[in-house]
């Protein structure tokens, strides 16, 4: 239900003006997750509406300075100018920071701005939109819409679109806008149809799509059933197809069984189906990359076009009536026999509804949670954490005492629904005199019965059928009190075995059920990992602790926030306690175990962030730290993960990781070390240091090699920057460091 103050601000209007501004901004936030957009970013948004509604010749309204003038010679300042009117119009519900240039919801709206008030706002603009176009079209000078013309515009310039700045553009425009637009408007298609097209999410898709979806089955192309136009990557030809989601089947199932779902899946609606006039083969031919058998087992039925010999628009419109028609009758047939893949709740034992956030979404919801509670944290630190506990299930958050690392771990997992009350979060406070695993698994007294330490009986719990959707946090308090490679040995050792065996996550056993009594093998027999418990350790380097090994850094993430703002104050304002509901375990378990999970899919990000290792690599070989598979396939699981969530910025996203998986492996005090924390410093500068021999004799003014407040002196990953400087004064002043000095 839209808030008053939303639900009439189409009213009145003179022209279109204020739809387009308003959907400038949601896709604005769609795309990055934020409320706050720069002026000239909405302005352009704005401007391709209209430029390409001209450049399809469809009537629109003329620029108000002169009407001689056309949208394709309106200028980004003339369009700033024209803002002001649809703004004050919508002073009510927007706000504008002249000094920053900046536009957004108001403060006290933006409160309530949740995921189904956003949709049904963009419903509201789109339909008013159209209804004006509509109206416009009335006149008789409009000429109707052409799907030829706009495939065949999509086909023949996608390509060199893809060369171009992303933001703005006008295929963006025909993608989110026009065509589903129209596509709406057609008289055979339902009011219940979610209509939406994609060119991506801040980067060109290879891939792009217009998807016509029956929201009462799906509203996600990740799962379920619908229409769909794809355009194969060489833009050769496009696929009109009836086509399943396959993300979430084959992160639920792994991707073998989650294929071989498809493929019965398929096999079944070919059989309820008329399916005329259709191919039903697996010969569908998008890519020459990995996604290419993804859409061959989840293809139904299809129509192929090839650009150079595009059927005219009275085929298209009815080819697409009859890929509608036969999606009506399936629709029924899923609603009438109530089948348990499209149950929205996702374990029927399981009473409790579940979040559906997305990925952006619920890492805001985290941040806001812990923002309500009254404890502030660094800029970015909510998404490294999750950015970390997808990659591996094992992350070192290390500081000086007092900074809340440990209130950090009870928040994050309090905001996704796991809390003490139910046993969902842990807190496992590490003994000076822990010597081996049995501190934390257990042990056979005298009589030969198991005793089982804390973690054992927490994996019992999370092993459980109906727990096995449920994320359990672990959180090993000042872990290195006693040596981890002594009573963490073995969890170390059984992380590193994970495989997928069908739809689950599975490592080697902890215990073995041969050394257990008869009594005791039912419960803790051949207990492992489950892939819903998240080991979290929090770690102070001081006199009273132990340094970690390479053993143990290889395996893990180590968030360091040692920088506190002690200005950060508790908010006054009253805040409206927000109900949260519980993740499903897939919000935070791995996706990727193996390089080869991603190659396919990501292979340029793979390629530059392996090319960027290597060049660090034959920077530590001088000093024998340099990094191997491991951490390789770690930083590449991160930075995949970033780029599909958008995050952070790819090169902030690198330099977390080059800080957290790169430089704890450098120590020592000869010049080697020295000569490798200049060289490492260059590329966390991006350029080279202007007197690198002066700097080897004494580098205790190192800090004046950059300035984040000059443009010129700017650090590309000023993080590691940072860091590596305060290595070096140490070196200097110490003649040893260590990242873990203090």
């Amino acid at each position: 239900m839209l808030p008053n103050e939303l639900s009439t601000i189409f009213r009145n209007k003179q022209k279109s003006y204020k739809m387009v501004l308003i959907l400038s901004l949601l896709e604005f936030h769609n795309q990055t997750q934020f409320f706050n957009a720069p002026l000239s970013n909405i302005a352009e948004r704005f401007l391709a509406y209209y430029q390409q509604k001209s450049k399809e010749g469809l009537k629109i309204d003329t620029p108000p300075q002169n009407e001689a003038v056309s949208w394709d010679q309106f200028t980004l300042g003339q369009t700033k100018s024209l803002l002001r009117t649809p703004i004050d119009a919508l002073s009510s519900i927007l706000e504008v920071d002249q000094e920053n240039q900046t536009i957004s919801f108001t403060t006290e709206l933006i409160e309530r701005l949740n995921e189904d008030v956003l949709e049904e706002l963009e419903q509201y603009a789109q339909t008013e939109l159209h209804h004006y176009n509509e109206k416009l079209e009335s006149t008789g000078i409009q000429p109707a819409f052409s799907l030829h013309e706009a495939l065949s515009e999509i086909l023949n310039n996608y390509l060199t679109a893809r060369t171009e700045s992303f933001a703005g553009h006008s295929l963006g425009m025909l993608f989110r806008q026009t065509i589903p637009e129209q596509l709406r408007a057609l008289p055979f298609m339902d009011e219940q149809y979610k209509i939406q097209g994609s060119i991506g999410q801040g980067n060109w898709a290879n891939i792009p799509w217009i998807a016509i979806m029956d929201k009462r089955i799906t509203e996600t192309t990740q799962q379920g059933e619908y229409i769909v136009y794809l355009f194969s990557e060489d833009m050769k030809s496009v696929y009109l197809t009836l086509a399943q989601g396959v993300t979430l089947p084959t992160k639920e199932r792994g991707k073998k069984d989650g294929y071989q779902y498809l493929i019965e899946k398929v096999n079944e609606i070919r059989g309820l189906l008329p399916l005329e006039n259709m191919q039903k083969d697996d010969q569908i031919h998008l890519t020459t990359s990995g996604l290419g058998r993804d859409y061959q087992v989840s293809t139904v039925a299809y129509i192929r076009y090839d650009r150079d010999a595009l059927p005219d628009d009275e085929q298209l419109w009815t080819d697409l009536e009859n890929f509608v028609s036969n999606y009506k009758i399936y629709v029924e047939h899923v609603l009438n026999n109530n089948h348990d893949e499209h149950n929205s709740i996702t374990n029927k034992e399981e009473a409790e509804l579940l979040s559906s956030l997305s990925v952006p979404g619920q890492v805001q919801q985290i941040k806001a949670f812990i923002e309500q509670k009254g404890f502030h944290y660094p800029k970015s630190l909510i998404e490294n954490l999750y950015l970390s506990l997808k990659t591996k299930p094992f992350v070192i958050l290390a500081g000086v005492s007092g900074t809340g690392k440990t209130k950090l771990v009870k928040l994050f997992a309090e905001a996704l629904g796991a809390t003490g009350d139910n046993h969902q979060f842990t807190l496992i406070p590490v003994r000076p005199d822990w010597s081996d695993p049995s501190d934390l698994l257990g042990y056979k007294d005298l009589s030969g019965a198991f005793r089982p330490g804390r973690l054992a009986e927490v994996l019992v719990e999370a092993s459980q059928p109906a727990n096995q959707h449920k994320p359990y946090f672990i959180c090993l308090d000042e872990m290195n009190l006693a040596r981890v490679e002594y009573y963490f040995s073995d969890v170390l050792s059984v992380i590193e075995t994970q495989e997928w065996k069908q739809d689950r996550i599975v490592t080697s056993k902890l215990i073995n059920r041969e050394s257990l009594l008869q009594e005791d093998q039912s419960v803790y027999g051949d207990l492992s990992i489950p892939d819903n418990v998240y080991l979290i350790g929090t770690v102070n380097m001081d006199e009273t602790t132990h340094p970690f090994s390479k053993k143990v850094l290889d395996r893990a993430n180590t968030i360091e926030f040692n920088y506190i703002d002690l200005q950060q104050y508790p908010s006054l304002a009253l805040q409206e306690e927000e109900t949260l509901l519980p993740v499903h375990n897939s919000f935070l378990r791995s996706e990727y175990l193996q390089l080869v999970d991603v190659y396919a899919d990501y292979t340029d990000l793979v390629h530059a962030t392996t090319e960027k290792l290597v060049k660090i690599n034959h920077i530590l070989e001088e000093i024998h730290s340099h990094v191997g598979f491991r951490i390789r396939d770690s930083i590449c699981f991160y930075m995949v993960y970033n780029q599909r969530y958008e995050l952070l910025a790819p090169d902030e996203a690198f330099d977390l990781q080059l800080l957290q998986k790169i430089l704890p492996r450098v120590q020592g005090s000869s010049l080697s070390v020295k000569r490798v924390l200049l060289k490492l410093l260059e590329g966390a500068l991006g350029r080279k240091l202007s007197s690198f021999s002066d700097l080897m004799e004494d580098a205790s003014n190192i800090d004046q090699e950059w300035n984040d407040d000059q443009e010129e002196k700017k650090a590309k990953h000023p993080l590691s920057a940072r860091k590596i400087a305060f290595m070096l004064r140490r070196l200097e002043e110490d003649g040893f460091t260590s990242y873990w000095l203090s």
